[in-house]
Parts: C-alpha cells; structure tokens; sequence
C-alpha cells in the first residue's frame, strides 16, 4: 500500500520568507528520514506580491508532482492576503484541512468570517513591523510551527534544517531565525500532530485544467508584445500594494513623461497640464515611478498609513 504523505502550503507576500520556510520545513523532515518535495511559486516577482511554496514529505517515494491542490496544512504569514482570489489561500481548503494564520485577530473571529468548516489555528506574537513583506523571521516561525503541528519533527531536526539552510548568513542570524522558529515551535504544543498526512493520490481522479482556447490572431505581422496600458482593468490589482507612492505636486516637474513612461503596468496617466495622477486601483506598489523621478517627488508610504490619512480627512 502506498505510504501517506504530507501536502503543505506556506502562502504570504514576496519578502517574507516563504521559500525559506518551505525549505526549512523540507530540510527538518529530510533530517527526521522522510523523503521530501519543496519549491516556491511566484506571480509577479516583487516585493510585496503574492507568493507561496509547498511541501510534500512522506516516508516512501512521491510520484505526486506539481502544486498542491489539496491540502493538508495551510500556513498564512499575512491575513491580508486571505479575500484576495490571486493569492489562492483557500484552494482546496477541505474540513480536515488545518488553516494556521499569523493575525491578530482570533481563530473564531477567522471561522466567522470564512464559515469554511476548516480547522483555524492562530500564530501569535510574530514581530510588528509597518511593512509587512519586511517582518523579521516570519518564515523561521511559520516553519518551525509546521513541525510541531505535524508532530513527526522533534526540535534538533528542525535546529539542523536552520543552521543548514540559513549557516551562510552568519551565526547571529542562525540563532535569531532558531529562536523564532523554536518559539512559534512551543506555541503549538497543544495540538502537536493534529496534522495528518493524506491519503495517496489517486491519478484516476485527475482532470485537466480548463484551458483558455485562444485562436489565432488573424493578422499579416504580429508579434507576443502588449503596448496597451491597464491590461488587468477589470482586476484592482491596487490590493496588492503594501507601499503606496504618493506625489508632492509642489516639487513634481510636470515633466509628463519620466513617471508614465516608466510604470509598467501603466496606471499613471498625466492631464494636459503636465500633471500626473496616479489610478490606485491599478498601481501595484512596486515603485518604479519613485525611483525614476527626478526631483524625488515620489514618495513610498506604508499602505495602511495612507489609507489611515484618508478616512480622517488627511494627506498622506
């Protein structure tokens, strides 16, 4: 019979350390004698973006290849990201599937909210930090959560995992990120192994994806290049941001083109006066515009500062 395996996902925003985590989860089990799938997924490659990375353990050989589709654990490094259909945190979230949530917010509140009937777990006492793809050693934590949920990790595999992955940034950081995931690690305590791995894959069942038929473009010349701005118009990709730019219109240039030019998903316009105005729905938070203005009249601010400063009336 084939053996049971473990299916994970780590899902938060670029910066956070979700591809070291996954590896440090995948390091810990190889260590405790599993054999072991991890890598990351990226959407956009930018720092705050959606991202998340997987893995899979079991004591035979995995056949299983590609993302996971259902679940065993799901850990969520940013309860932002939770509403948002791009991030896919709940993809395959079943009942017996154990969502863990780094938020300040409570389990039952989380059950309220998403009446999935999935088991929530809250990770607590995670570092605060006013950008949120910045926080301090959230991946160490997430990971060394993980181990104790599936119960079969004991601390010394998880320590080895961290001082192989994380050893070529120094002992200080070797120790910061240890303690982190050993904290977090405790947390779990009471409900040490409360993750089981799920049953084999059963390749009958597959389907195949619902591919989009696109035919093609009757046309003499064309070519694979979008020129067009706004190409996700109908998707406010504005809830991706974390930092929002915001213009000093008293140093702004007018230069009407530096800015525009450079964003690349086109979401600053500029009127006939030369002004340019920025489509917060669409800008994604990458600051491209703030480092290609000349007179530095583009400045980055923390998402929830500026969007404070608007429901009070303020600037940002």
């Amino acid at each position: 019979m084939a053996a049971r395996t473990y299916r994970i996902r780590f899902h938060g925003r670029g910066g956070q350390g979700m591809k070291t985590a996954s590896r440090i989860l995948g390091s810990a089990f190889f260590a405790a004698g599993f054999e072991v799938q991890d890598a990351p997924r990226y959407g956009a490659e930018r720092r705050g973006a959606p991202i998340f990375a997987y893995v899979r353990a079991s004591r035979a050989a995995i056949d299983e290849r590609g993302i996971i589709r259902c679940p065993d654990l799901v850990i969520v490094a940013d309860d932002t990201l939770i509403p948002l259909p791009a991030a896919g945190v709940l993809a395959g979230v079943a009942p017996r599937t154990l969502l863990l949530i780094a938020s300040p917010d409570s389990a039952d509140a989380w059950r309220q909210r998403l009446n999935l009937g999935a088991r929530i777990l809250i990770l607590a006492d995670l570092p605060e930090a006013d950008d949120r793809a910045a926080q301090p050693f959230v991946g160490a934590a997430c990971a060394g959560a993980a181990a104790r949920l599936v119960g079969v990790i004991g601390p010394p595999a998880l320590e080895e995992a961290i001082a192989g992955e994380l050893g070529h940034l120094g002992a200080a950081i070797v120790a910061q990120n240890r303690d982190r995931a050993l904290a977090a690690y405790e947390q779990m305590a009471d409900h040490a192994g409360t993750v089981e791995p799920g049953a084999p894959a059963d390749a009958s069942q597959w389907e195949p994806p619902a591919w989009v038929d696109l035919p093609f473009e009757d046309a003499t010349v064309s070519a694979p290049i979008i020129h067009a701005a706004l190409t996700s118009e109908a998707v406010k990709t504005g809830s991706w941001r974390t930092l929002r730019p915001i213009i000093d219109y008293a140093r702004c240039n007018r230069c009407w083109w530096v800015c525009s030019t450079f964003c690349p998903d086109g979401a600053i316009a500029v009127d006939g006066a030369g002004t340019p105005r920025i489509d917060y729905e669409h800008c994604k938070g990458c600051l491209v515009c703030v480092a290609q203005c000349p007179p530095h009249a583009i400045a980055a601010v923390p998402e929830h500062q500026a969007a404070a400063a608007l429901e009070t009336g303020g600037s940002a």
